[in-house]
């Protein structure tokens, strides 16, 4: 989203489906813009290390991770049942920048 480009940000999506399902759903969906990431093999071992695997689903939990440039998590929310608000992340971002 350029929105996220031009607060000096990198958006990216992550699913525990598989790169071809990431990217059928993608097409699907009119294209996405951003890159999307498979977190398939092992399954959801990215999304357990964060925390946010639903082991009952097999799914990763909805989540907003905002990651400095070195690496450290400096916000994270869970959603249920809705998706992240685009302006809320950017003004958690610019509030995180100072």
């Amino acid at each position: 989203m350029k929105q996220f480009s031009e607060a000096d940000a990198q958006l990216l999506g992550l699913s525990v489906d598989s790169t071809f399902a990431l990217k059928t759903w993608a097409m699907a969906m009119g294209g996405v813009r951003h890159p999307l990431l498979g977190d398939f093999w092992p399954h959801g071992g990215v999304a357990q290390s964060l925390g946010i695997f639903n082991e009952d689903a097999g799914i990763a939990n909805r989540s907003l991770f905002i990651i400095d440039p070195e690496g450290v998590i400096r916000h994270s929310e869970l959603y249920a049942g809705s998706l992240p608000q685009v302006d809320a992340a950017l003004a958690k971002l610019a509030e995180l920048k100072g």
